[in-house]
């Protein structure tokens, strides 16, 4: 009987140890997100004590919808909405979701400190040294402007899989992954700063948390959106008052509403509702006003599926207008 009673005691301590286990929270997707949804997962698991375990991976907003759309993952981090493709591919695959926004951020364009001479820069130089024809043949400063040096380009970006890239060549180039392709990309935003911090000649861009984070190894550069208008430096002034333009976009997760039936994945999403404001602040980007998590919680509430954007990923969209999207979902 003794013998017994410990073999159940055994089986009874390895089930207990496999539910345990199996209160994960899987996420993955932009690495621009990854900072806010990283550092609330810090905190949540903090309060829930680890008996659950947030995984977050960076695959790049276009990596994190191929595994969200085939079920591999319970949340998908983006740093743009969700596209046609992707929700013709979540449907064919029976997955639903939830489009909840973050935070706002600004995407900003990057340069060397040692750079003494790219003091601003205009879409439209930027668009002369990213669009595809500029391939092979812009590889010089001042072939772009003959105020600038003869001093060769060294380009670093976001990957393919990035929305980052998706949004950076949709507000520059005027077309979503219409760019030049010799350039150092990557997914990992840290690999850029490296790039970027050791070569005076060095431009690149990526989200305002990684400037920010680095600022003692970059220099962010003033944009102006049109001849007439002034240069404009990426802060959270310049994104709420929606003067920095066409680089400030919102960011967001995307729940899988068959995941909000495991307890640990609609806490989540809960906690990041009431908790991303405090996080995006802490990590440099932009929280959206008190109202668009209220709105974020009563749509996981009521679970209110799809996307405010129709497949499409849009520049300017400010943030008054955002919410008053999402309120009408």
């Amino acid at each position: 009987m003794r013998m017994f009673a410990t073999s159940l005691l055994a089986a009874a301590t390895l089930l207990a140890a496999g539910a345990a286990a199996a209160q994960v929270v899987k996420i993955d997707g932009s690495s621009t997100v990854y900072p806010i949804t990283e550092g609330v997962a810090e905190d949540f698991q903090k309060m829930k004590k680890n008996a659950v375990k947030v995984t977050v991976g960076i695959s790049g907003t276009g990596g994190g919808f191929k595994k969200f759309c085939r079920g591999e993952i319970d949340i998908s981090n983006a740093s743009r909405p969700i596209l046609k493709k992707e929700m013709d591919d979540c449907k064919a695959a029976g997955v639903e979701y939830i489009e909840l926004p973050v935070a706002f951020d600004a995407l900003t364009v990057v340069v060397n400190p040692k750079n003494a001479w790219l003091k601003q820069a205009t879409v439209e130089e930027l668009k002369k040294l990213w669009e595809p024809g500029a391939q092979g043949k812009i590889t010089r400063w001042n072939q772009v402007n003959p105020a600038w040096p003869d001093a060769p380009v060294k380009l670093f970006g976001a990957g393919a899989d990035s929305g980052t890239f998706d949004y950076f060549t949709e507000a520059i180039v005027g077309k979503s992954k219409s760019s030049r392709g010799d350039f150092t990309a990557s997914e990992d935003d840290n690999v850029l700063v490296q790039g970027v911090s050791q070569d005076v000649n060095a431009l690149g861009f990526f989200g305002y948390a990684y400037y920010a984070e680095n600022q003692s190894r970059l220099k962010a550069l003033p944009i102006i959106e049109k001849v007439g208008k002034p240069a404009v430096l990426p802060s959270q002034a310049s994104v709420l008052d929606g003067t920095y333009q066409p680089l400030s976009r919102p960011i967001f997760i995307y729940v899988n509403v068959k995941s909000l039936a495991k307890p640990e994945v609609r806490e989540f999403a809960e906690y990041m509702m009431k908790s991303a404001a405090k996080i995006a602040r802490e990590v440099k980007y932009v929280p959206l006003p008190d109202k668009a998590y209220t709105i974020g919680l009563d749509h996981i509430s009521k679970v209110k599926k799809g996307t405010v954007f129709g497949g499409k990923n849009e520049v300017g969209v400010r943030i008054e207008d955002l919410l008053a999207r999402e309120a009408k979902l």
